[in-house]
């Protein structure tokens, strides 16, 4: 469907309507405001493509802004990785911003707050303000601190920002309303006493402003327009508004707080605490192990941008949350890949092949297609000789009709080479097959134009030449868990369903031309998937991750289930 005529999502109808209002277009500014206390991951992804996809379809700025109010989990590391992962998937920012920025003009706004009237300093311990807050059913009851006077509000506010209070012995709440139903209304904390060092103010603060107050303040002195959250803060959009209320000069841009449904993809956790706990227990080599769902982890397995960002808009924007199927995301893979990965030939479980009929000391250099979907990509020349690898899988010694791989008495073609006869097999004592004998057609050769390479026969090897083969480490990557939903079920932890196989590393043999590949270039490897060279190579140590296979495997799996 071309963009002319695509339908917009509700997200983009609430903007249109607010142009149709009156908004002056040149006004609207969007945002993305992840806090760097962890890596992204595929949930993040999503939001990302929102709001800088809005930024590109109304042609307007789109901020970075970083949500570093708790100095106690927030490191640079993590807005380093954060700016990456954007700048990856293809996006600009127009302001780079931190709410670490707004500090001073928060804290002032605060002060007004309490000589408004409208905060006091609450020295009861945090059991008791969760005590008191009641429950959905029942109102709260008013702190003993909520009519302190004006002036000792100050000073221990002050004192507090000084530094001369732990961090537990007082805190800043807006005096809204107790009884209120929605719980977030019932005098919420906007400031609370923290004794670390900020990644970026250093010790210069020792009081730290609560997300709700910030959120709201930060997107009003960036006079961003609209402000998209996911489901849960819903609750929050009341707060917001009231926050905002506060401050707002009737003369500037007042933002809207809006909601969308988180996409939640199946077989993957998407908790940051959840994704920590799979790390710092062992259950993956770190937040970028191909395994994980953080876009470090599958740009590193060799997701490409595009495929995430297609991905993002074919689920599209929803009002209720739904698990979306990992096949929808490989689905967008797998068609991103067909189109940009060389194909290569590499044996993963390889056993050896003699043509018995092929001249003993020849190597005979074949032309071979680097791509089936794009002839511009050229050519590549592939080393054949009389000892070859191919698949254990590829050769049963007797098979029935619809067995279309090598067999004793049956041919098949090798790919960009001849057509095979299978001879014979050689067993060890065990009576595993070691080695298998077949004769060539010496006029069959693939483009030579002869009758003979033009015989049909049912089935095609892939096959690497043993003399010259790569060996090269492959590992095999999986789903990481077993179940759809692994944090759902309310019997069982979800580390109890991490796949014990989702991670197999074999040495396979390549042909040789693939040492020439880049770190995290991604080609196919024919037959068999789609493979990324990992950061992990060296010089003369080549890894592949498995990116995906070249079909969803998953699927017979689950319907047998």
């Amino acid at each position: 469907m071309s963009d002319s005529v695509k339908r917009n999502n509700f997200i983009e109808d609430i903007i249109d309507e607010d142009l149709a209002n009156g908004l002056d277009k040149n006004k609207l500014r969007f945002r993305f405001p992840p806090e760097p206390n962890g890596f992204l991951h595929i949930g993040h992804a999503s939001a990302i493509c929102l709001n800088f996809g809005l930024g590109e379809k109304y042609q307007r700025p789109v901020n970075l802004r970083f949500d570093d109010t708790n100095p106690a989990k927030e490191e640079s590391k993590f807005v380093e990785a954060i700016q990456n992962d954007v700048e990856w998937l293809g996006y600009k920012w127009d302001n780079l911003c931190y709410a670490s920025d707004y500090f001073q003009q928060l804290y002032d706004w605060a002060v007004e707050l309490i000589k408004d009237g409208k905060a006091y300093v609450d020295s009861q311990s945090s059991a008791e303000i969760a005590e008191q807050k009641g429950t959905p059913t029942e109102p709260g009851v008013d702190s003993p601190f909520r009519n302190r006077n004006q002036a000792e509000n100050l000073a221990i506010f002050e004192a507090m920002k000084n530094g001369e209070f732990g961090e537990s012995e007082h805190v800043l709440r807006a005096k809204i309303d107790m009884k209120s139903t929605n719980m977030l209304m019932r005098d919420p904390i906007i400031y609370r006493v923290v004794d670390r060092a900020h990644h970026r103010t250093g010790t210069d603060w020792k009081i730290y402003p609560m997300y709700d107050w910030t959120h709201g303040e930060s997107d009003y002195i960036e006079q961003i327009t609209h402000s998209f959250c996911t489901l849960e803060f819903l609750p929050h959009r009341e707060l917001y508004n009231w926050f905002l209320d506060q401050i707002v000069d009737p003369d500037k841009i007042r933002p809207k707080q809006r909601e969308f449904a988180r996409r939640n993809v199946s077989h993957t956790v998407t908790s940051k605490r959840k994704l920590q706990q799979l790390v710092e227990t062992g259950a993956v080599n770190g937040w970028d192990d191909p395994r994980m769902t953080t876009i470090s982890g599958l740009r590193r397995r060799g997701y490409t941008a595009d495929a995430i960002k297609n991905f993002a808009e074919s689920v599209g924007i929803a009002r209720r949350e739904n698990l979306v199927d990992m096949n929808h995301l490989e689905f967008h893979l797998r068609e991103d890949l067909n189109k940009k990965a060389d194909r290569v030939m590499c044996v993963l479980d390889p056993v050896k092949l003699v043509i018995t009929n092929y001249p003993d000391d020849e190597t005979e250099m074949l032309e071979a297609e680097n791509s089936q979907e794009d002839e511009s990509r050229g050519y590549r020349e592939v080393p054949f000789s009389k000892e070859l690898y191919i698949e254990r899988e590829d050769f049963k010694e007797s098979a029935n009709k619809k067995y279309f791989r090598l067999s004793i008495g049956k041919e098949v073609r090798l790919k960009n080479a001849y057509i095979i006869k299978g001879e014979a097999c050689i067993k060890d004592a065990d009576g595993n097959i070691t080695e298998i004998h077949a004769t060539y057609d010496p006029d069959s050769k693939s483009g030579s134009g002869t009758e003979a390479s033009m015989r049909r026969v049912k089935g095609t090897l892939h096959w690497v030449s043993k003399p010259h083969a790569l060996p090269v480490e492959v590992r095999l990557y999986d789903r990481l868990f077993t179940v759809p939903s692994p944090d759902t079920d309310k019997e069982k932890e979800f580390m109890e369903f991490v796949n014990p196989d989702s991670l197999t590393t074999i040495t396979a043999m390549a042909e040789p031309a693939m040492k020439n590949l880049q770190i995290g270039e991604t080609v196919q490897f024919q037959r068999l998937g789609y493979f990324c060279v990992d950061p992990d190579t060296t010089g003369d140590h080549m890894i592949f991750n498995r990116t995906v296979t070249l079909r969803d495997t998953w699927a017979k799996v689950e319907n047998a289930d």
